[in-house]
């Protein structure tokens, strides 16, 4: 069957086992390791030279040289007001929701009594200093900015900073609607630096321009910021190395091609290396979304981007058997957004267990998800969602467990422990128990 633009993957003859759909899926080619050279360099150049490395950067790799790197607050007020009426009202709602799906992710602290006067306590600890990236290549993400900070902010971080590109169009200063989003959300201390320079720049700290190292860098990039994120690694936490954007759409016959072609479009505007992928059990309706992205993509403001990305190795349409299959190639998959468009999207839901976000039903678009929805469209890519969330509160928060026995307590386990240390010949750990319980 030819569906044109997008390639053909038909398994319907087939029972694979989970390994043989592994092998299936289609990906594109991005080797973040061919990257690792050069963001080494760039990062050790802003190590040896701070601010003059970061502003050499900036004009060599983003075409301007800003004023300056640290932005002054001032310049956050202004343009909070010079922001469109329209898109502040769309910012305030989705911090307004986000933040209420995000109190959700804070664990309360939990109290076991293990034994009479035996307390474990598990408490949640914020980290004190993160550094969110929000980039600025292809497009401007001030949705970005609420993504990384909210979380953070719900968490209990006391000090967030912000980078993003300098701007040519805005003369070396960070997109305006970036910083009015980030002033509403009362982060000011942000920087004008971009790309694995700005990754070096938060993970060693910068003297000259006061910016202190942070403990967790966060946000979404290039090879060359995925590549940074993975060096600093250990020194920083790090939430993902995230790569191009993925929509996975399960789909019957029963659903609106119109629809499922314009959710696939929709994310393939995002880059030529945009993932957008359609499983159905429908061959007919398999037919009918190729005629609509075709149609979708010609009209498409991003079109020769659109049509690179969904002509691309890592976009297919693929028919499957019934849609257990359909699910079991999503878990293989194990998309960044999974959208279930079937006549019963929770019996499909029953059988999924990788995604980073799951979107049900024809009106839970995944767009919907990357603005106002109230959940995080900073999520797992390249099949990590198999053993990693998306960005939360969580994301920022350390678990620690508090011990406190009083004196029988520990009695009562004592020769326990002394046993146990001298099985692993560490004596001196039981003497440690034992010499609180010495009367000579």
């Amino acid at each position: 069957m030819d569906l044109a633009m997008m390639q053909t993957i038909d398994i319907r003859n087939l029972q694979p086992s989970r390994a043989e759909l592994a092998k299936l899926v289609p990906r594109a080619s991005t080797d973040v390791a061919s990257a690792t050279e050069i963001a080494a360099a760039l990062i050790d150049e802003v190590r040896a030279h701070g601010e003059p490395a970061l502003l050499g950067q900036a004009q060599r790799l983003d075409g301007v040289r800003p004023t300056r790197v640290r932005v002054q607050p001032s310049e956050v007020s202004e343009a909070v007001q010079g922001l469109v009426p329209a898109v502040r009202e769309a910012l305030e709602l989705a911090i307004e929701r986000v933040r209420a799906a995000t109190r959700a992710q804070v664990p309360a602290p939990a109290a076991i009594m293990i034994a009479p006067g035996a307390e474990i306590v598990q408490r949640w600890q914020p980290v004190n200093r993160v550094g969110l990236y929000v980039p600025g290549g292809k497009a401007v993400y001030p949705s970005s900015v609420i993504m990384n900070a909210v979380p953070a902010q719900i968490a209990g971080v006391s000090s967030v900073a912000l980078a993003s590109p300098a701007q040519q169009q805005f003369g070396g200063a960070v997109h305006p609607t970036i910083l009015g989003a980030a002033g509403l959300l009362g982060i000011d201390e942000i920087y004008a630096m971009g790309g694995a320079g700005a990754i070096g720049a938060f993970a060693y700290g910068v003297p000259g321009l006061d910016l202190d190292p942070v403990d967790i860098i966060t946000g979404p990039g290039n090879v060359y910021v995925a590549a940074a994120k993975r060096l600093v690694r250990g020194l920083v936490g790090i939430d993902s190395e995230a790569g191009p954007t993925e929509i996975l759409v399960i789909a019957d016959g029963r659903a609106d091609p119109v629809l499922v072609a314009a959710d696939l479009v929709s994310q393939a505007e995002h880059d030529p290396l945009a993932a957008a992928v359609l499983v159905t059990d429908a061959p007919e309706f398999a037919q009918a979304v190729a005629i609509e992205v075709e149609r979708l993509a010609a009209s498409a403001y991003h079109g020769a981007r659109v049509r690179e990305a969904l002509a691309g190795q890592q976009s297919a349409i693929v028919i499957v058997a019934d849609l257990r299959v359909a699910a079991a190639f999503s878990n293989a998959y194990g998309p960044e957004h999974l959208s279930i468009q079937t006549e019963a999207p929770s019996k499909v839901l029953d059988h999924i267990e990788n995604a980073g976000a799951i979107f049900l039903g024809a009106y839970s678009p995944v767009s919907l998800g990357d603005y106002v929805a109230g959940s995080n469209h900073v999520l797992p890519t390249g099949g990590q969602s198999r053993f990693a969330p998306g960005l939360g509160a969580y994301t920022f928060l350390r678990p620690q467990q508090v011990v406190n026995y009083d004196r029988q307590a520990l009695r009562e386990v004592e020769a326990q422990i002394v046993a146990l240390s001298r099985a692993e010949n560490l004596p001196a750990h039981g003497a440690a128990v034992s010499a609180r319980f010495d009367t000579a």
